[in-house]
């Protein structure tokens, strides 16, 4: 890469950083306020039993016991090492939400664009985790899930230094078995990639969700006479001279790609759901929370 294209690369990547953090506070109160209209409705979760199956070695963290240190592989290195056990983090759940910029989108009648509307949902739901005294962590930056306010404080830390996405496709990581993943995004991306992403999830033991969040006017598609689309994602423009002439074949089309996905989530044993982004957050919040409260074989 060209010391141009770094810099400015740099460059975006900070200015994207200080964009959610004008907007994680207030997305932050108003995710706490969904959570706390859906826990009304909903009992905690029941959390699982101790075991003893090792899952991983980590490094050792400030505040952490020095009773569970490795000492045999602390000795191979110049840190110190944990044993983490598989239950610390079965039934933990893994979130993530699309960060690329398809997701900026925001028509007229929608509340906010898709990410914040997605960024709203990932907080909320985490609070509602947390609050049910569950460990949670944002996919991709590979800690230790945290529960409680802790849990809470790292994951908005670790959004708001997240780099802005280039792809709509959540990151690959090993995760323990047993293991929850939430995705929230458009997912408007070629089905056979995020199959192969799924499936490495899977071949690990690990259930998921997905969640589709889309402005109104992507299934409406509200516009008439000669329109010019512009791509949000470097993929160019098109003119349309009778948006109403192609209405019927463009939803077609996105409602074929909606029910594979649904295929995709059913034959993986995950699930589905969709969300629009004039409608309340609460109703897809409690079906997320309803469907990470299920057990089920991993």
């Amino acid at each position: 890469m060209a010391a141009g294209a770094r810099a400015a690369s740099l460059t975006g990547q900070r200015q994207h950083a200080e964009r959610l953090a004008d907007r994680l506070p207030p997305l932050l109160v108003a995710a706490e306020r969904v959570a706390s209209t859906v826990a009304q409705g909903v009992h905690g979760r029941r959390r699982v039993g101790t075991g003893e199956t090792f899952w991983q070695f980590r490094p050792y963290q400030p505040g952490d016991s020095t009773t569970r240190i490795d000492w045999r592989q602390s000795a191979r290195s110049a840190q110190l090492f944990l044993r983490d056990q598989e239950w610390e983090a079965a039934e933990s759940v893994w979130l993530w939400a699309d960060s690329s910029d398809s997701m900026t989108y925001r028509s007229a009648t929608a509340w906010s664009t898709k990410g914040d509307r997605a960024l709203l949902l990932l907080l909320a739901l985490a609070s509602l985790l947390t609050r049910a005294g569950e460990r949670i962590a944002l996919l991709g930056e590979r800690r230790r899930p945290t529960g409680g306010r802790v849990g809470m404080a790292t994951l908005c830390e670790d959004l708001m230094a997240r780099p802005a996405a280039s792809l709509s496709l959540a990151p690959a990581q090993p995760l323990p078995r047993y293991a929850r993943v939430v995705l929230i995004s458009d997912f408007f991306i070629p089905l056979d990639e995020l199959r192969a992403r799924l499936r490495n999830f899977v071949a690990m033991g690990v259930r998921g969700h997905l969640l589709q969040v889309l402005d109104p006017a992507e299934p409406d598609l509200p516009f008439a006479g000669r329109v010019r689309f512009e791509g949000m994602e470097r993929d160019g423009s098109a003119l349309i001279a009778n948006v109403d002439g192609i209405r019927r074949r463009y939803q077609g089309r996105l409602e074929a790609h909606r029910e594979g996905l649904r295929a995709l989530a059913r034959a993986l044993g995950w699930t589905f759901a969709s969300h629009l982004g004039d409608h309340p957050p609460e109703p897809a919040l409690l079906a997320l929370y309803t469907a990470l409260s299920t057990k089920g074989p991993g």
